[in-house]
């Protein structure tokens, strides 16, 4: 059965405390993903103040978690790095993810580009991600970049998909 999975990277206060492009527009749009996902995985960080429990480490509060969200913690950029993402997502038969959150430069970018080299095929939410500013460049900036680059990495019969929430949720509901 192929089932629509939902992969919500780093969506976490602690992550937060830096200002994120666009955080209440990203967290709508993840909502509707939510709202649409047949089972949504979050990936959440633990390093320094972020332990698990702590209020650092909790999901944005304007985050509607469903009752069956599966939580996978990670310590690296790599969300398939000694964590049990693989795990999860072949126990839940899955082929196929999207993939959203924070930050589009680093944990986004590291997780998807795994996921594809696994062989999972990939699509990208491409107004659910965000970043913070850096020195060279906006977030804007990073997440048009990196939206651009993931539709033309080469990745033979398995290319990444970058579409837009709302296509997204479009096709799930309509099965296509």
């Amino acid at each position: 059965m192929n089932r629509n999975i939902l992969v919500v990277v780093d969506m976490q206060n602690g992550v937060f405390d830096t200002p994120r492009f666009d955080r209440d527009g990203r967290a709508a749009r993840i909502n509707a993903l939510i709202a649409a996902a047949d089972q949504t995985i979050f990936i959440c960080h633990e390093e320094g103040d972020m332990q698990a429990g702590t209020a650092a480490w909790q999901l944005l509060p304007e985050l509607q978690v469903p009752p069956d969200a599966i939580v996978v913690t990670k310590t690296a950029c790599d969300g398939f790095w000694h964590t049990e993402l693989a795990a999860t997502l072949q126990a839940l038969d899955a082929h196929d993810f999207v993939i959203c959150g924070c930050a589009t430069d680093y944990c986004v970018d590291t997780t998807l580009k795994a996921g594809n080299s696994r062989g999972y095929a990939v699509t990208v939410a491409s107004d659910a991600h965000t970043t913070a500013d850096r020195t060279w460049a906006t977030a804007e900036q990073l997440i048009g970049q990196h939206n651009e680059v993931w539709a033309g990495l080469t990745m033979p019969g398995n290319p990444i998909r970058v579409e837009t929430s709302e296509a997204i949720v479009r096709r799930w509901r309509t099965g296509g």
